[in-house]
């Protein structure tokens, strides 16, 4: 963990410069914080719609969790008839007949401040792309899937239930639609880093030429353009290179395939952080995909020790030590970047920056590890089994190690994934403009996707409200403002009431009391709307008049 956060800081300080000014990538979430900065500069007018908000996105995460409405609803239907369902594989009278039908699912978007609040910073297109990969997972392949496998799913049912089917859909998404998502999640990588060729190029480039510039040069430039010396940040990952040597020596035992595991981590984990800040740029850290970037490094880690002849245990543990170290690199690049972004609009100095989070990453590693041993430990104490029982499924975690056992001991779905990156190529073909971002949306859960979209087209409405008025450009800046800063109050809402509630898991069981034993989730569609006339209405009442002058604009 410490030496993939260190990485991360480092490579991302590489092409730090190029990113950050990049203005395809709106980072929704650095413009929320640094929106949260200057409220408290520019005073009550600004304060009135970040904290007011902040209050309104912590109250409803917590009323949805006492249980006064329920944030999420599967709904269940019908795909064919099981037992008269069948496809004719011939003409009319042929014997060549297949049995089908089954049940499947479909979520409802979750009642959740934070992902509305997201959705409407980062605006219709890129929350439509994103939920175009959630509809292709669950309106086309679950349904198509559990249609054809619907009578052997059936045997493996413990009863013909409703809430059994959906355990089964689910089962099919995590375990037939991911893999398929990871092989486009391959592509849209090799496809955001071939179009990002020019901006890592020039990145790159000055990095390498800041190797020879003395500390005169340091002094001259401005305090916005100082950054930590190349020559400390090469130095860094050199050392960083050797202690992943000798980790990987230790894991597996073995020392040439440690060193080309090592080699091959510093490689991938670059490009992947790169494309990691890249994803936070559009869709911010809170949707940054980094159990799909780490799964697609696993696969490229495993197959690289399997064609080295490396089996058993120690080539599994090899392979987790380079897909974790690459985990945490990318995970830390996305949030280190949206930090430069921060800076960026706010004026800080990068150097100060990077210094600071070098600093952070290493004492949230030291400290990290003991949550997570409570946790663990605590489960088992209560009779579950630690980490991938069901109070603690860590999905992720055990779909990776799924992999990395199926690869390392032949027995990995590739057709899957190669029918993933065909379908990533097919969408390039297509022209769609970020295949990347739709595969994600197949990665996700629906209920996430969908209400990210349902956040865009709040903004969209609030925007196509604002044209119908008249409103003048100074007019639709102060709108624009006012529902940044109203959507960031929301996501900083539900992210510290979030962390309430962890806390309270520890407290008694009367600390968390429930209002509804079953809750509606019609009441949260209430409270769903009620939000969407909060995020349309009230910056729309923060037009003024006319004649009044433009204010900076939130988005950049």
């Amino acid at each position: 963990m410490t030496v993939g956060s260190i990485l991360g800081v480092l490579f991302v300080s590489l092409v730090r410069r190029v990113m950050v000014e990049d203005p395809e990538l709106p980072f929704p979430e650095s413009v929320a914080a640094s929106e949260i900065h200057k409220a408290g500069q520019r005073g009550a007018e600004a304060a009135k719609y970040l904290f007011w908000n902040i209050g309104v996105g912590g109250l409803v995460f917590m009323l949805g969790r006492f249980g006064l409405f329920a944030a999420d609803q599967d709904f269940h239907f019908h795909v064919g008839s099981l037992g008269r369902s069948q496809v004719r594989l011939g003409a009319l009278g042929t014997t060549n007949v297949v049995g089908t039908g089954g049940m499947s699912m479909v979520a409802a978007p979750s009642v959740s401040p934070a992902y509305l609040g997201v959705g409407y910073i980062i605006g219709l297109r890129l929350a439509a792309l994103q939920f175009a990969g959630g509809v292709l997972a669950w309106g086309l392949m679950v349904p198509l899937l559990m249609f054809f496998l619907g009578p052997q799913i059936r045997a493996y049912l413990p009863a013909d239930t409703p809430d059994n089917w959906a355990t089964m859909a689910a089962a099919v998404w995590r375990y037939i639609v991911r893999p398929i998502a990871v092989g486009g999640m391959l592509v849209g990588a090799a496809y955001t880093l071939f179009k990002m060729r020019k901006s890592l190029t020039v990145g790159l480039r000055k990095a390498f030429a800041d190797l020879w510039q003395t500390s005169e040069d340091q002094a001259g430039l401005a305090r916005t353009e100082r950054y930590m010396s190349s020559k400390t940040v090469f130095g860094l990952i050199g050392i960083m290179f050797l202690l992943m040597c000798l980790l990987y020596i230790r894991l597996s035992g073995l020392i040439w395939p440690a060193i080309l595991a090592a080699v091959v981590m510093i490689i991938v984990g670059f490009f992947f952080a790169t494309v990691s800040g890249s994803l936070v740029g559009m869709i911010g850290s809170s949707n940054n995909p980094i159990s799909g970037l780490t799964l697609s490094t696993l696969i490229i880690a495993a197959l690289l020790m399997v064609s080295l002849g490396v089996s058993g245990i120690s080539g599994v543990a090899a392979v987790l030590g380079v897909a974790a170290v690459v985990c945490v690199s990318a995970a830390v690049a996305g949030e280190l970047l949206q930090d430069f972004k921060v800076g960026y609009i706010l004026g800080g100095t990068p150097r100060t920056i990077q210094i600071a989070e070098l600093i952070a990453v290493v004492v949230a590693s030291l400290v990290m590890y003991w949550p997570l041993m409570l946790l663990h430990e605590a489960n088992i104490k209560g009779g579950g089994i630690g980490f991938g029982d069901r109070q603690l499924p860590a999905p992720q975690a055990g779909l990776m190690a799924t992999l990395a056992l199926g690869i390392v001991g032949g027995d990995m779905p590739w057709p899957l994934v190669v029918v993933g990156i065909f379908m990533g190529i097919a969408m390039i073909m297509l022209q769609v403009k970020s295949p990347m971002l739709v595969a994600v949306g197949m990665y996700l859960p629906f209920e996430t996707t969908a209400a990210i979209f349902l956040g865009g087209v709040f903004r969209s409405l609030g925007d196509w409200l604002a044209k119908r008025r008249g409103y003048n450009s100074a007019q639709i800046a102060r709108v624009e403002n006012a529902g940044v800063l109203t959507s960031s109050g929301l996501i900083a809402g539900e992210a510290v009431l979030g962390l309430l509630w962890a806390g309270l898991q520890f407290a008694p069981k009367w600390a968390r009391p429930q209002i509804f034993e079953n809750p509606s989730y019609f009441l949260g569609l209430v409270v769903m709307m009620g939000l969407a006339a909060l995020m349309i209405r009230l910056p729309l009442s923060s037009a003024g008049s006319p004649d009044e002058p433009a204010p900076p604009t939130a988005m950049m």
